[in-house]
């Protein structure tokens, strides 16, 4: 107790982790926007179910937002400090709802990303 007093490197450390445990907590509450986000299956595996499918999508909000992020990192030419301050777990840029049009024409080729669209100011040179 007394370590956490003393000590502010730690009490920043630890608060940094609860801020990022927070941020995964709201996207998997923005993601599970059906029913008010209350569970309603009544057999414990249903819910076991439910709650794993969320986590699959959280996990996968989390994966696009990192393979972007390194290419934003990397574009922008990204000092490993400030990158240190920087999670994946942002969703605003996600639509959650409406209408998802899918134009074949437009994909990525196997392994690539889209483009990212950064304005040509905050390009290294």
């Amino acid at each position: 107790m007394l370590d956490w007093i003393q000590d502010l490197d730690l009490r920043r450390r630890t608060q940094a982790g609860l801020n990022k445990g927070e941020a995964r907590n709201a996207l998997a509450r923005a993601l599970f926007f059906n029913q008010l986000g209350e569970l309603r299956d009544r057999r414990f595996e249903n819910q076991a179910y439910r709650a794993s499918g969320l986590n699959l999508l959280v996990a996968a909000v989390i994966l696009w937002n990192t393979r972007y992020l390194q290419s934003a990192i990397t574009t922008l030419g990204i000092s490993d400090d400030l990158a240190q301050h920087i999670a994946p777990l942002g969703w605003e840029h996600i639509s959650l709802t409406g209408d998802y049009r899918w134009n074949v024409d437009e994909q990525p080729e196997a392994g690539a990303l889209r483009p990212l669209r950064v304005p040509a100011s905050l390009l290294v040179a």
